[in-house]
């Protein structure tokens, strides 16, 4: 069988890995592995070669990846107070010595007010403008 097919079978059998085990590195295996049997295909170069080209070519592939990775960081927003909270409105439900308490939506939240407004009536429309940990900064609107 000749060589670059049998390196263009090898980095797609890593592919089809790398859809089945989860991770990135063999993704980068097998497109350094395919690439290097693109070029076997074009020349014949010595065994030597063929290996300096395998690992520039990982090389090249592993860089370009840390240089994406770098440029957009991943933040999970999923199920934060932060998620969508800051800016919109709720009601203060429950002046309560314990402190304050509003319900934005259908969640009910501790609240830290300004401290002129501390005394509000309950039903005081409020905006939140921050979030302290699982306490919301709010605002009267």
């Amino acid at each position: 069988m000749d060589p670059a097919l049998i390196w263009i079978l090898a980095g797609l059998v890593l592919l089809g890995a790398e859809i089945l085990l989860p991770g990135v590195f063999l993704l980068w295996i097998g497109l350094a592995a395919i690439g290097t049997g693109l070029v076997l295909l074009v020349t014949a170069p010595p065994f030597i070669v063929v290996v300096a080209v395998f690992i520039a070519l990982l090389a090249a592939g592993i860089a370009a990846a840390l240089r994406l990775r770098q440029a957009h960081p991943t933040r999970p927003q999923v199920n934060t107070p932060t998620s969508g909270l800051v800016g919109r409105a709720g009601v203060l439900i429950e002046p309560g010595a314990t402190g304050p308490r509003v319900r934005v939506g259908d969640s009910d939240w501790a609240a830290r007010l300004p401290r002129d407004l501390g005394g509000s009536p309950i039903g005081t429309r409020v905006r939140v403008e921050g979030v302290d940990g699982t306490t919301l900064v709010v605002r009267p609107e």
